[in-house]
């Protein structure tokens, strides 16, 4: 009889340190594997914040009393609001929320304090950039409190019978460009660059890294196409599917979600060029820095994860620490998702998409830069 070895353990340790060998060697996979853990405890536990404060304010008043500054303390003290300006006319103040520059105007109306002292319960309008509901529910459910409790501690004496009332003035809400404060307003168009981010990167990251491995990079290194035609060339079909994404997802977002499109079509389409190009010049760099499909996956996962968790898209913007956002104004999908719901929700012209475009062409003539010298590292 022969003993049958089922498991030897010197056997199982050999494996294993062969694998802990190649591990080490694979230096792109190492710091991956302890990079991407790292980067998800620093962005969650110290950008992410469901509840934004200090959001950027301005106050249209054309009723200056002592109730008036009261009630602009108040809303300060709250953390809630920042007042970054006093504006004097409401085309202004149309213009700073319109652009995103602003996410609330306050209107105090003529004779507030007159009106007040009459206990006639004047209005006050609070009006906010709701494109995304979460980054406002909180602030414009805390104004009423705000504003009641402020004026609280100015209704003494004389004016205590104010008090008696429920409420010694009326807060009227609006919610510009969602007003039911519908979140597929903002998750679908949002879900247009997270989609392309995620579907172009990787795919590029592995269109050289693929003929590296398959042995067909010796036989276009022999030809005499330049690096630049080559990585055009490489584009321009992936930038066709991208627009089949979009349509995809356009068409998907009117017909099955109610998703508007106040703003032009061709304008969004023009924009979307941009972006689409900046992301697959992101994955042909990273073909171009990794040594297999396994490594260049890695690359574009990395670059996804701040894209998605820093650009606004699953948590406000304004809500992340300063250091954060501007992490993630260097990020294209950052100002990509400011482009598509302002010309779907609001209607933005190309002015007032202009100052997101740039970062954006900033960011593809890096990347592209980046790609071709080390396409031309390649061909040495």
């Amino acid at each position: 009889m022969v003993a049958v070895d089922f498991f030897s353990f010197k056997r199982f340790s050999a494996i294993v340190g062969k694998e802990f060998v190649q591990m080490r060697r694979d230096r792109v996979t190492l710091a991956m594997m302890i990079g991407i853990p790292i980067l998800q405890m620093i962005i969650f536990g110290f950008a992410i914040n469901s509840n934004p404060k200090h959001l950027p304010t301005v106050i249209l008043a054309a009723d200056h009393s002592v109730f008036s500054r009261t009630i602009i303390a108040a809303m300060q003290n709250s953390e809630y609001f920042q007042v970054v300006k006093t504006v004097a006319d409401e085309e202004e103040a149309d213009r700073l929320i319109e652009d995103g520059e602003v996410q609330f105007v306050l209107d105090i109306p003529q004779q507030f304090s007159r009106r007040l002292v009459r206990g006639e319960k004047p209005a006050l309008l609070l009006t906010a950039d709701a494109t995304d509901p979460a980054a406002t529910s909180n602030a414009l459910a805390a104004f009423r409190i705000i504003a009641e409790q402020a004026l609280a501690r100015d209704l003494a004496g004389p004016l205590r019978y104010l008090r008696r009332h429920d409420a010694p003035l009326e807060v009227i809400l609006h919610r510009r460009f969602n007003p039911e404060a519908i979140t597929q307003y903002n998750i679908v168009p949002g879900l247009m660059g997270v989609v392309l981010t995620m579907t172009l990167v990787i795919i590029t990251a592995l269109a050289i890294t693929r003929e590296r491995e398959r042995g067909t990079m010796e036989n276009l290194l022999s030809t005499p196409v330049k690096p630049m035609e080559v990585m055009i060339g490489k584009i321009i079909p992936y930038i066709i599917v991208g627009y089949v994404q979009m349509g995809v997802i356009l068409l998907a977002g009117r017909f099955l979600f109610g998703v508007p499109l106040i703003g032009s079509l061709s304008l969004l389409l023009a924009a979307s060029l941009l972006f689409i190009a900046a992301n697959l010049g992101v994955g042909l760099t990273f073909s171009t820095l990794a040594r297999n499909q396994l490594q260049a996956v890695q690359m574009a996962f990395f670059f996804f994860l701040p894209s998605i968790l820093l650009s606004g898209f699953m948590f406000p913007f304004r809500g992340m620490p300063v250091w954060a956002q501007r992490v993630g104004e260097v990020l294209p999908l950052t100002h990509y998702l400011r482009i598509v719901r302002g010309i779907l929700l609001k209607g933005n012209s190309f002015e007032q998409i202009l100052p997101h475009l740039w970062p954006i062409m900033v960011f593809l003539a890096v990347a592209l830069t980046i790609g071709l010298k080390r396409y031309r590292g390649t061909l040495d």
